[in-house]
């Protein structure tokens, strides 16, 4: 497994992330994600900051999230379908307030495995994911 410059600081073998409930693994999805949204968007230009946060929530918000995911499914290892399962259906006491609780439910998934990717130290796979999931929403955007 590779280890992220955060994760490396901690010791991986003290982490059972099947243990995990799904919701701990969307929170840090969450942050993981967003992270690389704002990363790609950097990346792509250097323009005012009120720029670039619209082109992340682009990327971020819970209905692109959810395309996304339901467009990543097929290519998903089964594991990684679980994850995203378990995400995708865990009861979360709060919801986005501009987002359908369908959307909502399939961005926790993804979320979750993001987490989960990030967690177990599958940085190569994430990025793999990323990439692709950028890939289908340039694709729904045209």
């Amino acid at each position: 497994m590779e280890e992220g410059l955060i994760r490396g600081l901690f010791d991986p073998d003290e982490i059972d992330v099947r243990t995990y409930s799904p919701l701990t693994l969307a929170f840090m999805g969450d942050a993981v994600f967003e992270l690389m949204a704002r990363t790609l968007v950097v990346t792509e230009s250097n323009t005012a900051p009120e720029k670039l946060h619209r082109r992340t929530t682009r990327l971020v918000k819970a209905e692109a999230q959810a395309a996304m995911g339901h467009g990543i499914w097929d290519e998903l290892t089964a594991e990684e379908q679980s994850v995203y399962r378990r995400g995708r259906n865990a009861q979360s006491y709060t919801h986005a307030k501009n987002a359908s609780v369908s959307d909502y439910r399939h961005a926790t998934g993804l979320e979750a495995l993001f987490g989960y990717l990030y967690l177990t130290g599958q940085q190569g796979r994430m990025m793999e994911l990323m990439k692709r999931c950028v890939e289908i929403l340039e694709e729904k955007l045209q």
